[in-house]
């Protein structure tokens, strides 16, 4: 037997000694992010026995989304043999764990509020909680990964957009309405970018993987640099050809990268200010960039920090990058 610790989001308590015994128990965990969804059968032992994604833009309406994942669950809970269901997790953009819904989310097609828990209920009879993803990636970093042992720490997650969770004295914050922990939509510069959101300047529009495409033309329209990012249309290029290019010596692609990584680590000494965690943890495809992102973004924050906080916060990667940890962390949810 193997003895784990889970974070139960309802009451934000530390429930100790869950013991595993049955290896046929799987939860399912469901990242829906605002490119594409990944649903994984997750036994107790966190092995992800069986995986599945389709397209989250394919499906511009709702009923034909939820008819695709039920299907794909479907598939994959037959995959999986002999079992017993523990429940279905789901981290997405602007998941509210109270209400189980999908509360205005920017970056995905359906908007205004979607009851999302209630709509999988009606085909599977069992438990479903739902959450944002970035907090369902901050279980999966505290259960799995390297936040193991810490009370109090950050998940920043950049993607699509910029996800945030944030654990303190040991527990998942949801505040009061279930959406505390939105950072990605703290202004970052008054009157910039438009947002998904319908406000300008939010980090996300700076901080992610779209944001640093943004920046990346912008650079290329300020500057007479050469460049191989011109040769790419802007529907082409991606983060991962930026980072390419970057590591080849493009000036312009390390100038963007730069410009990310100043802007981030500016705002996260604020949020150092309020919180004082341990560390920032930072998950993501840009994660992946670790020289350009992580250890540049650790050297604009403590640029910018309060002497008081400066060169205690660590800013690491994810232990679990080339995991799904979005996965991992919503079946964590019901396991």
């Amino acid at each position: 037997m193997r003895k784990i610790c889970i974070f139960d989001a309802q009451i934000l308590t530390l429930i100790p000694n869950i013991i595993i015994t049955d290896m046929k128990n799987i939860s399912i965990g469901i990242d829906i992010g605002g490119t594409n969804t990944v649903i994984g059968a997750v036994a107790d032992d966190a092995t992800i026995i069986a995986e599945a994604s389709l397209s989250t833009q394919k499906y511009v309406v709702l009923d034909d989304y939820i008819n695709a994942l039920v299907s794909n669950i479907k598939d994959i809970l037959a995959k999986c043999g002999e079992h017993t269901l523990r429940g279905i997790g789901v981290g997405v953009p602007n998941g509210n764990f109270y209400s189980g819904a999908i509360e205005m989310a920017p970056n995905l097609p359906w908007k205004g509020k979607v009851m999302l828990a209630d709509l999988l209920r009606r085909h599977f009879d069992t438990k479903v909680v739902v959450t944002n993803d970035a907090k369902a990636a901050t279980i999966g970093e505290m259960v799995y990964g390297g936040a193991k042992g810490m009370k109090n720490f950050v998940m920043i997650t950049l993607g699509t957009g910029l996800g945030s969770g944030v654990v303190v004295n040991g527990s998942l914050v949801y505040g009061a309405d279930g959406f505390a922990g939105e950072f990605g939509h703290s202004v970052a510069i008054p009157g910039g970018r438009e947002c998904g959101c319908g406000r300008q300047g939010c980090l996300e529009t700076y901080a992610s993987a779209t944001g640093i495409k943004r920046t990346a033309f912008e650079l290329m329209a300020k500057y007479n640099t050469p460049s191989k990012m011109r040769d790419i249309p802007f529907s082409k290029l991606t983060s991962k050809d930026i980072y390419i290019f970057a590591t080849e010596g493009d000036a312009l692609a390390l100038k963007a990268f730069d410009f990310t990584a100043d802007i981030l680590g500016r705002k996260l000494a604020d949020l150092c200010t309020v919180l004082s965690p341990e560390a920032v943890f930072i998950f993501g495809g840009l994660a992946n960039a670790k020289e350009l992102i992580v250890d540049a973004t650790k050297k604009y924050m403590e640029q910018y920090m309060l002497p008081v906080f400066r060169n205690k916060v660590k800013v690491l990667p994810s232990a679990l990058l080339g995991t799904n940890i979005a996965v991992l962390g919503s079946a964590a949810l019901v396991a």
